[in-house]
Order: structure tokens, then sequence, then C-alpha cells
């Protein structure tokens, strides 16, 4: 039996493993934490398109929205869905593709040294309660075995990418995730 590294994984998560990805330049230096959101078709919750656009699968077909986005190669390393589900596509060890064109305190390229959970949601639209306590949970696994990230290294997407991308956006209650984090730090 192959018996997994716990600081690559989530134990609870569903794995849907992904080729979009590639090593970490410096793999001990994993010190952010980017909150992202995505739904796919835009607005839309549920299925499993945001699994088959990580994988390289979504069919373009399915939705006019689709033809432009298909042929993307990105990743995140984990998706938390509405439900609260957390689907993992990446180890944390590896360097997913989720930050783009990226800078945090003046470092380039936040994909290096930086891991990605996609919330299913929208820039506007509230995230469930399944999702923050998710959430909450991969963030301190995470946080257990990779020390560096601190609370003030964990940002949304539009932080590292100011003007070029926007989530995950005013409905994400950063006050309420921060407080529920270090309640259970100091608990």
């Amino acid at each position: 039996m192959n018996k997994r590294d716990p600081s690559e994984f989530f134990p609870s998560a569903r794995r849907c493993p992904t080729t979009h990805w590639d090593n970490r330049p410096e793999p001990e230096d994993i010190s952010l934490l980017v909150i992202h959101n995505i739904s796919l078709p835009p607005n839309q919750f549920g299925g499993t398109y945001i699994e088959q656009f990580f994988c390289g699968q979504l069919d373009k077909n399915q939705h006019p929205y689709f033809a432009e986005i298909s042929a993307m190669r990105v990743s995140a390393h984990c998706l938390i869905k509405r439900c609260g589900e957390i689907v993992q596509f990446v180890p944390f060890s590896q360097r997913a593709w989720h930050a783009g064109k990226s800078s945090f305190q003046g470092r380039p390229t936040c994909n290096d040294y930086s891991i990605g959970i996609e919330l299913e949601g929208t820039d506007t639209i509230d995230y469930s309660p399944e999702q923050y306590s998710s959430l909450i949970n991969l963030s301190r696994h995470i946080i257990s075995y990779y020390p560096q990230i601190t609370l003030s290294r964990i940002v949304g997407h539009n932080d590292i990418a100011p003007g070029r991308k926007s989530d995950p956006g005013s409905a994400f209650n950063w006050p309420l995730y921060r407080q529920m984090l270090v309640n259970l730090h100091s608990g």
C-alpha cells in the first residue's frame, strides 16, 4: 500500500488529480495561502465543470463561455464546493497554476511559493457556512504543515493581482474567516 505524506493532501478531500501542475523551484518555501473564487458557467453552481476545467477536460461545446476558456491550463490545490466538499487537484508540495501574473510584498510569481484554494462562488454572492467551515479546517491543516503561512500571509487573489483579479470579492467575510481561524488557533 502506498503511504502518502500527510502534508501533501487534506485527509478528507476527494482526490481529482490533474496534469496542470509542476515542481516548485524551492519546495521548502511554501509561505502564502491564496483564496480565490470560481463558478462555471459564470454565476452558476453545482456540477463538475470546475473539476473538468482544472483537469483540462472541459468540453467547449457544453456552454458558450467554455469555448473561451477550455484551452486554458490552470488549476488550484483545492476547491471547496458550496456544500463544503473539498476536492484536491494538486499535492500541496507541488506548484498549482492558480495565481497567474502576481506578486506579494514585492516578490513576483506567487505560484512558486503559495497554495491556492478556490471557493465555488462569485465576488458578490455570499459563501455558504459549509464553505467557511471547510475552509477553516483546510487552512488549519495547511498551516500546521507549512508554518511560514501566518495570518498575515493569507490573502485574496485580488491582493496579489490587483486590478487584474477581484476574487474572492466583497462577498467573502474576511473578519469572520480570520476570527474563526484565530479561535481555532488559540483553542
